[in-house]
């Protein structure tokens, strides 16, 4: 098992709320760490999807009770929402009691219904950690281009053929769109969501354009951004806002949207692998959106991150604002010899940044004039992570 690195931080947490809740996609290894984690001390698992765990919690407070002195994990949770009340009683008397951390161990596959159902019940009582796809840290041992090429759901990426991940991860699609969205109440038809999603993928690291989307759809602004909340919702798709200035500045106002693995990326666009990446024309922004979400999966918590560009020419691929007021900027390219546009230096002069990065697919570190440094993506990505 390849260790992940937030299993630290949900130990962490456990030793200070009395329950912590996993967030993220299906088929990212959130059971597997949560089994992981039960190995490390007393605890007792439940799968709510299995009638036979689910029936022995007909009595709650009295199984509780007999379990008082384990761990708890309650896994797809979002299923029984009548739980967070019962459970919101159980964690105050304990509190009462002296009992105030490392209770309970919630997952859900649905991160927004999870959120929403334990926001309104145990607030101040639960803190969240989001368990994405694997990232570059945590697989030394694999190269860089299968992880950007599958993506880093554990199934996709460990497969032994190309063929083998990329028919998982169609797969995965058809299971999202005909079962796991209609479960949590969205009425629209799957080929709808298919070809929102699709079109997603090929305006992957594109500013927004809401009114083109919805005439591709045959469809409105309001549901398309209605597709779009529900996809960011679920950790599918990230939107990278634009950096906000009151300098008299013509700026793009429009997030850019990216889907947040490489992997799913491909699968939508029908590349099957890293020869037929290479010649498509999504190669460049699939990089940049790859490199993008390992950078901020690595970045220090309270760390605000932008794109900056004016519609003059300037711009900034990523623009981070890290704790202590140090500000980066980072620019991504896919060459191994990368070359500096001119819109870099005019971005640089006006957002006047401590550090600047160009990050590409090589290994070494080297600096350029006026303070630039080309550096690999694995090394900027533990750059950061020394700083969180």
């Amino acid at each position: 098992m390849i260790k992940r690195q937030k299993q630290n931080s949900i130990v962490e947490s456990l030793d200070l709320f009395p329950a912590v809740g996993i967030l993220g996609p299906r088929q990212t290894g959130k059971t597997a760490l949560a089994l992981e984690i039960a190995k490390t001390r007393p605890s007792i698992y439940l799968d709510l999807e299995r009638k036979e765990d689910l029936a022995r919690l007909s009595d709650l407070p009295s199984y509780l009770e007999r379990h008082a002195t384990e761990l708890v994990i309650l896994d797809e949770i979002q299923r029984v929402p009548e739980l967070f009340q019962e459970l919101r009683g159980i964690i105050d008397e304990g509190i009462r009691q002296g009992n105030r951390v490392g209770r309970f161990l919630l997952i859900g596959s649905t991160s927004v219904e999870l959120l929403k159902q334990s926001s309104e019940t145990l607030a101040g009582r639960i803190a969240f950690v989001e368990l994405d796809p694997f990232a570059v840290l945590e697989t030394h041992q694999i190269d860089h281009d299968d992880l950007w090429v599958r993506g880093g759901f554990p199934e996709s990426l460990l497969a032994e053929e190309d063929q083998h991940s990329l028919l998982w991860r169609e797969n995965f699609v058809r299971t999202y769109l005909e079962r796991h969205i209609p479960s949590i109440g969205l009425r629209v038809p799957a080929d709808t969501m298919r070809n929102f999603w699709s079109m997603l993928a090929h305006t992957h690291g594109q500013v927004l354009n809401v009114a083109s989307l919805a005439r591709s759809l045959d469809d409105n602004n309001k549901a398309v951004k209605r597709y779009l909340n529900l996809m960011v919702d679920l950790l599918l798709v990230r939107e990278l806002h634009p950096y906000r200035t009151n300098a008299r500045k013509r700026l793009v106002k429009s997030p850019k949207i990216y889907l947040r693995d490489s992997g799913l990326l491909h699968s939508l666009l029908g590349i099957p692998d890293y020869e037929a990446l290479l010649g498509h024309p999504i190669v460049g922004a699939s990089w940049e959106g790859f490199v993008i979400e390992n950078i901020l999966r690595h970045v220090p918590k309270q760390t605000l991150e932008s794109f900056y560009r004016t519609q003059d020419g300037a711009e900034v691929d990523l623009f981070l604002e890290l704790p202590q007021s140090q500000t980066w900027a980072i620019e991504i390219k896919r060459s191994s010899a990368p070359k500096l546009d001119r819109g870099l230096h005019h971005a640089r002069d006006f957002l006047k940044p401590d550090r600047t990065f160009v990050v590409y697919s090589g290994q070494e570190r080297y600096p350029l004039r006026d303070g630039i440094e080309v550096i690999g993506l694995g090394e900027i990505c533990q750059e950061l992570r020394s700083m969180a």
